[in-house]
């Protein structure tokens, strides 16, 4: 049995659909799960729930943390700590390998590009928050006491990938031919991982043994775009105007006054402001090469 905890977005519907290569076991757990293939079994669990999510991962080889909550901090402080802790005691009671999937907030403001051995220095306190939760995985890894790993990728881009900001604020505009929207900075070069290269790769990490007790960045183009480039691109799929408007930290900041995920959201624009370059050389080397940007934006752009 191959379990994901957290499952419905667009990762853990990803991976559900390539685990079919490896085992037709696979459990799909959250609060109102749905089946994404014909023999998934559902779970209806509250993650942060000690008791329930034993139960969930009950009779697992493998589990896959997808899980994605409510972009607010107070959220994540309050849940984040006590789901990494109720999974971390579900697996070893049950004998589970486990794979986290994980952004990169804890790396902070990086010059040059983010590997594996990036150390973390977050920049926000979300990212303080990400780093403590790596951390406390891997201090299990390094006892012993778990097999386990930490799956990381870019910002999202791809056929399914609503809950970005380039789905509704580059893809939808354009689409109706109206101005797209970029955030802080459209000069410099900012990596993305497109979801089903991301769902694929994490359904082959966790079926290679040789693959745990270590981090992995997911395949992503290392030919980085600009937001300006990126938006040209997306506008070419639709034969419209590339016209776009950058919003500025301060108009954001303004914006949050109204808008809680505009709030929310200020902390993080520095990964906007400078260079966001991302590595997965290590997955590429072992495993397979990502997809091209133009191809990526153009299925998403189909889709």
């Amino acid at each position: 049995m191959q379990t994901i905890l957290g499952s419905g977005g667009g990762i853990g519907n990803e991976t559900a659909k390539n685990l079919l290569r490896f085992t037709d076991k696979i459990r799909l757990v959250s609060r109102n799960p749905k089946q994404v293939n014909k023999t998934d079994e559902i779970y209806s669990a509250d993650l942060t729930n000690n008791e329930e999510v034993i139960k969930a991962v009950h009779g697992s080889d493998v589990v896959y943390l997808t899980v994605g909550l409510q972009y607010k901090l107070s959220i994540w402080q309050a849940q984040w700590h006590q789901i990494m802790s109720n999974v971390i005691e579900a697996c070893k009671k049950n004998n589970s390998k486990l794979v986290f999937f994980d952004n990169v907030y804890s790396y902070g403001l990086v010059k040059g590009k983010m590997t594996e051995a990036t150390q973390y220095n977050p920049s926000s306190k979300k990212g303080e928050l990400r780093a403590k939760i790596a951390e406390q995985l891997m201090a299990e890894v390094k006892a012993g006491s778990l097999n386990a790993m930490i799956v990381r990728s870019a910002d999202f881009y791809g056929p399914g990938a609503v809950n970005t900001f380039t789905h509704p604020m580059v893809f939808e505009k354009l689409k109706t031919h109206k101005t797209a929207n970029w955030l802080a900075n459209d000069s410099v070069k900012h990596s993305f991982t497109y979801v089903p290269d991301a769902g694929n790769a994490t359904a082959v990490l966790g079926n290679t043994p040789t693959a745990y007790n270590q981090i992995w960045h997911l395949p992503t183009d290392k030919d980085a775009l600009t937001g300006k480039e990126f938006i040209e691109k997306v506008a070419a799929c639709y034969n419209a105007n590339p016209k776009y408007t950058v919003l500025k930290s301060w108009m954001m900041k303004a914006a949050g006054l109204f808008n809680p995920l505009a709030k929310e959201s200020v902390e993080m624009l520095y990964q906007y402001e400078y260079e966001y370059l991302f590595d997965s050389t290590k997955f590429e080397k072992a495993f397979f090469q990502p997809t091209s940007y133009q191809t990526g934006i153009e299925a998403e752009a189909k889709w």
